[in-house]
């Protein structure tokens, strides 16, 4: 074998590796754009595609972790009652609804599972499964947030309510 020709096979060799590490990596990103949804634009775009992309594997693995669990029918049934109650009370008293559909959906996350110490935490854990729902969450969350310092109307609290 001349050095030409070994020459040649080590251009190849690396060639092929460099398309098959091209085409796992776009398999990655592709698989973590079709579980996060926009919350992989949302992560990426913040953090860069790669450090990005290591925050969403790593949210992934941490919430994996946890013990998630259905809700028990008959608490099902009871939040369903409460948040339908809630809804109804809006038009009457829509300062302390909101802050009621928020403590209610931390006592649902809590009894699912999720930790809920910090809302950021909170949100990010929620994306692993529930991607395609996180962003309204985190609306209807900054809405909360603006009426605590005396900044949201009423109709921003019923967007935060529908949101939620």
């Amino acid at each position: 074998m001349t050095q030409n020709q070994l020459v040649a096979i080590i251009v190849v060799v690396f060639a092929v590796a460099a398309v098959v590490l091209l085409y796992l990596k776009t398999r990655r990103s592709k698989g973590l754009r079709e579980r996060f949804g926009p919350e992989y634009e949302r992560t990426v775009s913040g953090a860069g595609s790669v450090r990005g992309e290591a925050i969403l594997e790593k949210r992934e693995k941490r919430v994996n972790r946890y013990d998630i669990r259905p809700l028990q029918p008959a608490a099902r049934d009871l939040y369903i009652e409460q948040w339908r109650l809630m809804q109804a009370r809006f038009v009457d008293d829509p300062d302390r609804t909101v802050g009621d559909a928020d403590r209610l959906l931390s006592k649902v996350m809590t009894e699912r599972g999720y930790p809920v110490a910090d809302f950021d935490q909170q949100a990010a854990d929620l994306s692993v499964h529930h991607a395609r729902v996180v962003e309204h969450y985190r609306a209807g969350h900054a809405i909360a947030v603006s009426h605590a310092q005396g900044h949201a109307s009423t109709e921003d609290l019923r967007q935060a309510l529908i949101a939620r």
